[in-house]
């Protein structure tokens, strides 16, 4: 049995808590606040119309924004209440509600190999501690090749940045770059937040095979 995701105890012990978080955003957006930072981010990485996955979309923010900027998207989250609103208030993406420890889009007739993946929003930290490596290899099972893998979340949230790098690494993933910020401030020992980059194979690997 795989563990449940501390998101949906949250669910489960406050059923409010999703409508809650939907309405915080949407506050947030008619405040002015500038929610796209992930977005524009991705998009920086990202060749245009490259296909894009969004895990842990949440309703959907930064994967609308990506699709409007001419990519494929796909959604996915494991809070069904939090997809409906996504469906609701945007188009483009294609929206999945599935839980990240059992990621497979291929049974779900969808093509399972991305460009990029992103994992924003503290998505990490609400995961179920026994499904966090889980996790981070299904992503690197979903991407292409050359693919790459961004993650961002804040410290303090019983998930040390170092045993992340460490599930990361466990997972078969190579760490490319670590930023403190989605505005691209550097990483170092006293960041709060990070943003890690990650890809499949380290460069020197494909130096050596002759790959350009």
């Amino acid at each position: 049995m795989i563990e449940e995701s501390k998101w949906i105890g949250l669910t489960k012990s406050n059923p409010d808590h999703s409508a809650w978080y939907i309405k915080r955003f949407a506050d947030m957006e008619a405040e002015g606040k500038d929610l796209a930072g992930e977005a524009r981010f991705v998009d920086a990485m990202a060749a245009r119309g490259s296909r894009i996955l969004d895990a842990g979309c949440g309703t959907g923010r930064a994967a609308s924004q990506l699709a409007r900027l001419g990519h494929q998207v796909v959604g996915v989250d494991v809070d069904p209440e939090l997809i409906a609103a996504a469906e609701k208030d945007t188009d483009g993406p294609t929206w999945v509600v599935g839980d990240l420890a059992e990621l497979n889009l291929t049974a779900a007739g969808i093509e399972s190999s991305f460009d990029l993946i992103m994992s924003a929003g503290n998505v990490m930290t609400f995961l179920a501690p026994s499904t966090r490596q889980l996790v981070l290899a299904n992503l690197r099972a979903h991407l292409a090749e050359e693919g790459r893998l961004v993650v961002g979340f804040g410290s303090g949230r019983d998930y040390e940045f170092a045993d992340f790098f460490n599930d990361a690494a466990n997972a078969g993933l190579v760490q490319q770059m670590l930023l403190s910020t989605w505005d691209l401030q550097p990483f170092g020992p006293d960041s709060d937040f990070l943003v890690a980059i990650f890809g499949t194979e380290p460069k020197e690997a494909k130096a050596e095979s002759g790959c350009p």
